[in-house]
C-alpha cells in the first residue's frame, strides 16, 4: 500500500475528526464524541498546542492517524500519550498501524521520553495482540479512572 506518513497539518482536522467518528462507532460509543473541528485547530496548533498528531495519507485522503501528548511521571519523568491510533476499516491488515506507531515511537525517542503510555480496550483482542507483538507491556491488572465534567461539577459541589 502507497501512503505517506507526516505531521498534520489544520486543513486535516476536518478528516481527523471523520477518522474519530469511526473510531467511536467501532468502540461502541458512537454519540460519546463532543470534540469538534474548531477544538481541534484551535488544541492542536498554535502557541499552546496542547497534542502532536501523525496523519496517514493515501491519494489525498487521510486514512489513519495518531495522537499523542506529553504527560509525566512521577516515576519516570517526562512521558508522551497515546490518545489514539486509528486506522481507518479499509486499511486495516495494511501495516499502516505499525507505521503509525513506528513514527509516535521515533517522536517519543527524539523528545527523550521515558515511556510512551495508552489505553486500549479489555475487548479488542486484535489491538492488545498487535501491542504485544511490538513489545508492549499490556497492564491487564490496572483499571483506567475518569472523572468527566459532570463528575467534575459534582466533586466541587461536595468540597
Amino acid at each position: 500500500m502507497n501512503y505517506n506518513i507526516r505531521a498534520s497539518r489544520r486543513e486535516d482536522m476536518i478528516q481527523v475528526l471523520e477518522l474519530i467518528r469511526e473510531l467511536a462507532v467501532f468502540e461502541k460509543e458512537e454519540n460519546a464524541v463532543e470534540v469538534t473541528v474548531a477544538d481541534l485547530e484551535r488544541s492542536g496548533f498554535g502557541d499552546d498546542k496542547l497534542f502532536h498528531c501523525f496523519v496517514a495519507e493515501q491519494e489525498g485522503d487521510i486514512v489513519g492517524m495518531a495522537l499523542v501528548y506529553p504527560r509525566y511521571s512521577t516515576w519516570k519523568g517526562p512521558i508522551i500519550h497515546l490518545e489514539d491510533l486509528i486506522v481507518t476499516e479499509k486499511m486495516r491488515g495494511s501495516g499502516l498501524g505499525t507505521a503509525l506507531l513506528n513514527e509516535v515511537v521515533k517522536y517519543g525517542h527524539k523528545l527523550g521520553v521515558k515511556r510512551i503510555s495508552w489505553e486500549v480496550l479489555d475487548w479488542n483482542e486484535p489491538a492488545i495482540e498487535f501491542y504485544k507483538s511490538k513489545g508492549a507491556d499490556v497492564k491487564r491488572d490496572w483499571d483506567v479512572v475518569h472523572l468527566d465534567e459532570k463528575g467534575i461539577a459534582n466533586y466541587l459541589t461536595n468540597i
